[in-house]
């Protein structure tokens, strides 16, 4: 932080004020870093500081100093991909765990593994694969791995192998008070069950610990299909799905029709198999849900398959507009009322990501994220809020079970209440209370503190 451009920095920041252990480290408007950090993978942004710590001491520094400027935003980053865009804000204070990016083997026979919030997925597959270990995470391999630990993580093993929470045995994070703790499922337990799909409101993770799973060679398929019937190819690529053996995990985007091109839809689907003959087997049903254009289809490794981001900073502008939910089946109502979406012109990206198989086997009450009856999740982009809100609402809300917060960006009350069952936002309530009962962590779709005990004037 050089202070030599003083006539840029935000009002109400107490910019000299800045704790000396992230002095050094810090960027604000007009310093040779800002343009590099200022926005996130989707969203333009214009925060009044960034703060970068490296140690969790630091974290609790950073902490410190955001209690002290409780009037502004508070962002927290680890990769800055959210499609939320809550990673950024206008005028307030962004806290970026980037540099905590450690990835460590803790123990080779249990196949547990330590991570640092910032480190990015690809990189973590990178890193086990010459253990032949994998963990699933997401499909995107520029994601941060603090923002999908503590929401959920819907990845191209799912159905195998459950969410990236499923595999969460303990955490180290720093709470809104700045104290520093762990939790499992022996040690601040209730603690260690919110974080794992509400994690945004309970403090700042700086360690992670999984067991992952043994993984192999997989097979990767790309397919580029016939869309001018979306409703039908839903419907038949859907049933594939469910009907396929768990090993297969697929995804389906399709967009609006375009005048003069034919109308594809783009799915993928890894099979967690090294074996030709169980892969082809396996895919041979979801490619036939329509005639095709192109297909790719090899054996490799699911670190390669994760290694399809860049390394450049993100500069995201404008503000994005997604609309998200969980669907037990796509039946032909549902699909018929996706259909009408796509023609509307409204939504330009429309993706559906399968979940089901080992999702499923976990108790709903196990942690935060409750929605283990779910078979597909659900996601459209569009260029107008209103628009966009209006027709989902109308066409697609009564046929959803849910909804998962790291893909949502309207912030009506409605959506948390989508996001966790009565009982489980009871709960939450009640520990935000007791870990955030001033609610420094607000601004990514913030949980009230249960108020019920408080008594009244």
């Amino acid at each position: 932080m050089s202070g030599n451009y003083g006539h840029r920095r935000g009002a109400g920041i107490a910019y000299d004020e800045v704790p000396a252990s992230l002095a050094d480290t810090a960027v604000e408007p007009g310093d040779v870093d800002y343009t590099r950090v200022r926005s996130t993978y989707l969203r333009g942004g214009a925060p009044g500081l960034v703060l970068r710590p490296g140690t969790p001491a630091e974290v609790a520094d950073a902490l410190a100093f955001a209690r002290a400027h409780r009037h502004l935003p508070l962002g927290i980053r680890s990769g800055g991909h959210g499609i939320s865009g809550r990673s950024t804000n206008d005028g307030g204070i962004v806290i970026d765990v980037g540099r905590l990016d450690g990835i460590e083997v803790l123990d080779e026979a249990a196949r547990l593994v330590r991570i640092g919030p910032g480190a990015r997925w690809m990189d973590v597959a990178a890193a086990l694969a010459p253990y032949g270990w994998a963990l699933t995470s997401g499909d995107y391999g520029g994601v941060g791995v603090g923002g999908l630990a503590t929401a959920g993580g819907v990845g191209w093993m799912a159905r195998k192998h459950g969410l990236t929470i499923d595999h969460l045995r303990a955490v180290e994070m720093v709470l809104a008070d700045g104290s520093h703790v762990r939790a499992s499922d022996t040690e601040n337990p209730d603690l260690f069950w919110a974080v794992r799909g509400a994690g945004a409101n309970f403090g700042v993770v700086t360690a992670f610990e999984f067991e992952v799973d043994e993984v192999g060679p997989v097979g990767w398929a790309q397919f580029v299909l016939d869309g001018s019937d979306p409703a039908g190819l839903l419907t038949r690529w859907g049933a594939a799905v469910e009907a396929a053996p768990r090993d297969l995990t697929s995804a389906i985007i399709m967009g609006p029709p375009r005048l003069g091109q034919p109308a594809v839809a783009q799915v993928m689907a890894l099979v967690d198999s090294g074996d030709p003959a169980t892969i082809v087997a396996q895919l041979q049903p979801v490619a036939d849900v329509a005639p095709g254009y192109d297909q790719q289809v090899v054996v490799t490794s699911y670190a390669s398959v994760m290694a399809n981001a860049g390394r450049g900073d993100h500069h995201g502008q404008g503000e994005p507009i997604a609309r998200t939910g969980l669907v037990a089946h796509l039946t032909p109502a549902f699909t018929e009322a996706v259909a009408r979406l796509l023609r509307s012109g409204v939504v330009y990206f429309f993706h559906v990501r399968s979940i089901g198989g080992a999702v499923t086997d976990v108790d709903p009450d196990a942690m935060a994220w409750s929605h283990r009856g779910v078979n597909f999740h659900v996601t459209a982009f569009g260029r107008h809020r209103t628009r966009l809100d209006a027709l989902w609402d109308e066409l697609l809300s009564e046929h959803l079970r849910g909804t998962y917060l790291s893909f949502e960006t309207d912030s009506r009350p409605e959506r948390l209440a989508e996001a966790f069952p009565p009982r489980t936002l009871a709960r939450l309530r009640t520990l935000k209370k007791r870990y955030d009962p001033d609610c420094l962590f607000r601004d990514n779709f913030p949980i009230a503190p249960d108020t019920a005990s408080r008594k009244t004037p």
